[in-house]
């Protein structure tokens, strides 16, 4: 009888034990896919997983990665999708396909972009029925392809979301908001949520992680507006 081959700690066990499982099926383990920097620190997306996101800036951010490591990413039911932003995220337009309004053909649309894609996001137009996500999960997994969701999702692999929104500029009640602070919160499971402060691109900046170090660097208040992004009077 062989030994049993030890778990790396480091990792998640169901990752690793999931892994096993898709070498024994002989189908593709589930790889890591690039990850934007300022996620991967508390999410690293892997090939054969759904991703919820609860906004676009998430779901660009998560297809930035991909993206910018020379891969093909795609747009599903995004009819208003802004190319500035996307670019912005760091998304290559260049390697980019966009589907904007696939309608009652989403499904279809769906599993053609995964079949020849490494990272698509979905912006169902409709509730998604189990079956359906289903079906496009183990599509995932044989392509080894990511799923990234903006919106509903019957189960994915995590959940994230933007909690704690803050927009900086605006001095003295003058000027323009600039910058967008929030705390970006990862839930798997009933698993307690993995929090990090991120800052989306402003005048001059990416989107980056917040370090502790950069906290203790700033000696000046920063004045903090809620009002959405635009001028301020």
């Amino acid at each position: 009888m062989s030994a049993p081959v030890a778990l790396d700690p480091t990792r998640s066990v169901l990752d690793q034990l999931r892994e096993r499982v898709s070498a024994l099926e002989g189908a593709p383990a589930r790889l890591p896919l690039p990850t934007h920097p300022a996620v991967a620190s508390v999410l690293g997306l892997r090939a054969g997983g759904s991703y919820g996101v609860d906004s676009a800036s998430l779901a660009l951010a998560l297809a930035a990665g991909a993206s910018q490591a020379g891969e093909w990413v795609g747009f599903a039911g995004w009819g208003d999708f802004g190319a500035e932003a996307a670019e912005e995220l760091g998304v290559d337009l260049s390697r980019t396909v966009l589907v904007p309004e696939p309608g009652e053909h989403w499904r279809e649309v769906t599993a053609a972009l995964v079949d020849v894609l490494r990272v698509v996001v979905l912006r169902p137009p409709l509730a998604v029925d189990a079956t359906s996500a289903g079906r496009i999960e183990a599509r995932l997994r044989t392509r080894s392809a990511a799923l990234v969701v903006w919106g509903e999702w019957p189960r994915c692999d995590a959940r994230l979301s933007l909690e704690q929104v803050r927009w900086t500029g605006p001095e003295q009640g003058r000027g323009v908001l600039r910058q967008r602070r929030a705390t970006l919160a990862v839930r798997r499971g009933t698993a307690p949520a993995v929090r990090a402060d991120v800052l989306f691109p402003g005048e001059r900046s990416a989107l980056e992680l917040v370090a502790p170090e950069h906290e203790r660097r700033v000696t000046r208040p920063t004045r903090w507006a809620t009002a959405p992004a635009g001028a301020a009077g």
